[in-house]
Order: structure tokens, then sequence, then C-alpha cells
């Protein structure tokens, strides 16, 4: 997969056609809206991280060797001052993936350009890159986002494999879909209830949240995986994939649907208490795209 440079780093002779070909192919596949920040510019978030470890089916480390532009007419979704490079690199090691990777391999990214309007040399950067193979295109991956790299670094590589392991682990908490039911019980003394909510997930094991109110303490609620609501359980550990999946996915109001009571007063408690599970989560932050 290497090649040979020229002058003003265009790939000579075939090796520049199997570029341009690959160019239009994953330009047209991997195009969408949304801009890329520079390599480094902001670290990834946990969010960031687990975002692209989700949507990827191989994740690398790979070492930038050579950069060629794509022609702006052929990078459909270019982000204005950005540059769409044709990029081959060293394969410095393979963190996830069902199946081996060549030593050298080849894809596009979306750069921003700098101040003088050109690209970034990026020649001997090291990423952490987050992609899918091409298939019966050897070396050849296509990134799971425009900006689906980082600048890899121990505490990016450290955290990034962190993460492929926890969604790896069995019974690894799955994707929510919606809230299915929320209902509200007052209890028998002023300022005592519980609220119960259940959530549809992508494998069809539901997620159950409670709140539980009691006079002259500070409420407590807890996530469950599963469909019984368990008085024991408790919130998430912040950066963990429980946290990911509910802070980053969980819708900001409760669905009108949901509600299982039509008093207004159990509304009002479902309401308040499901404000506070999303306060407690905290944001999910995003540095990318």
């Amino acid at each position: 997969m290497s090649a040979k440079f020229g002058s003003g780093g265009r790939p000579r002779g075939g090796i520049r056609r199997a570029a341009v070909a690959a160019a239009l192919m994953l330009s047209s596949a991997g195009a969408v809206d949304g801009q890329p920040l520079p390599p480094g510019a902001a670290p990834a978030t946990y969010a960031d991280i687990a975002d692209l470890v989700e949507a990827s089916a191989t994740i690398a480390l790979v070492e930038v060797r050579t950069q060629a532009p794509v022609e702006s007419a052929r990078a459909p979704g270019l982000a204005a001052g950005h540059a769409r490079l044709y990029i081959e690199g060293r394969t410095l090691g393979l963190l996830w993936g069902r199946s081996g990777l060549a030593s050298q391999v080849a894809f596009l990214a979306d750069v921003p350009l700098l101040a003088n309007g050109k690209a970034p040399k990026l020649k001997k950067q090291r990423w952490l890159v987050f992609a899918a193979p091409v298939p019966d295109r050897p070396g050849v991956l296509q990134l799971a986002a425009p900006d689906g790299y980082i600048i890899a670094d121990p505490a990016s590589e450290q955290l990034t494999r962190g993460i492929i392991a926890a969604f790896a682990a069995p019974g690894a908490p799955p994707r929510i879909r919606q809230i299915r039911e929320a209902m509200s019980v007052a209890g028998n003394l002023t300022g005592e209830s519980e609220t119960q909510l259940f959530v549809d997930t992508a494998v069809g094991t539901p997620v159950s949240l409670s709140v539980v109110r009691r006079p002259g303490q500070e409420p407590r609620w807890g996530a469950s995986w599963s469909e019984i609501a368990d008085e024991s359980a408790r919130p998430p550990e912040p950066n963990s994939v429980a946290w990911y999946r509910l802070a980053c996915f969980l819708p900001r109001q409760l669905p009108a649907r949901a509600y299982l009571q039509q008093e207004a007063s159990a509304r009002v408690r479902a309401d308040a208490d499901y404000r506070l599970i999303l306060q407690q989560l905290g944001p999910c932050r995003r540095t990318r795209a």
C-alpha cells in the first residue's frame, strides 16, 4: 500500500489512480454534515470516544506516512476551511477488530486548513483510527466519521482501550431506545414518594430507573439494567458505559405517552424526579462533530 510521492505530495502513476478511486468511493459513502476539530485541538471526551468505538469495526494505532489532497470536486460534504486528504500510514497496532489488519493502510480524513490556507503536514503523527475495512480492498479503511481519528498519546490510548473493553464485556449496558413507562406513587408521609421509569433497549432487555424520596433525607435514585426496580440500585459511575447510555441518550424530558397515570400530582412528581436523574447524570460533553 505504500506509495512514492513526487513534488507537491501527489502520488505517482497507478498509486495516484488508486487514491482517486478510493477517494471517489469513500467520499460518497462517508460524507456527513459537521466540522471536525483539528487533530489534538481539544481532548476527546469519554462520549467522543465511545461514539467512535461503537461505530467502528476496526480500531488501529497508525503512524501517518504520506498524504495527498483530494480535489474539492470529488469531496462531497467537505466543510469550508477543510481539506480531504488521502492518507497512507503504517499500522502500529490493532486495538479492536475481528480480523487482522494490513501493515500498511489507507483512508480519507477531513482536516482543517492552517491559517495560510494549506493542509497541515501530518507525517509521523500517531493516530488512533476508528474505521471499517472496505470490502475487497485490503488495507483500505473507511473512517467512522470524517474526523474519525484522534491524536494518540498514552492518555487517549488508555481511555480508548478501556472503553473497548467495557463495550465488549458480558452484560454491558445496551443502547437505549425510549422511555416506555413512567409512574410515581406518593407515600403515607408528607414528602414521601417513589417514581419508577422503564426504558426500552435495542436488545429488548429493559432498564428501570427509580427515585425514592423520604422525609428528612436527600432523594436517592438508581439504575437497574433489568425489568425489576431495585431499591438498592445506585447511579452509574461517571464515564462508564452505563453512564454514557443514560447521560447521552435519555430524552431531555419525559414523553407524554409514557405516563401511566392521569393524576396531575403524579405527573409533577415524575417530571421532578426525571429532572433529578438528568441533573445528577450531568451533561454528555462532546468536543467533536
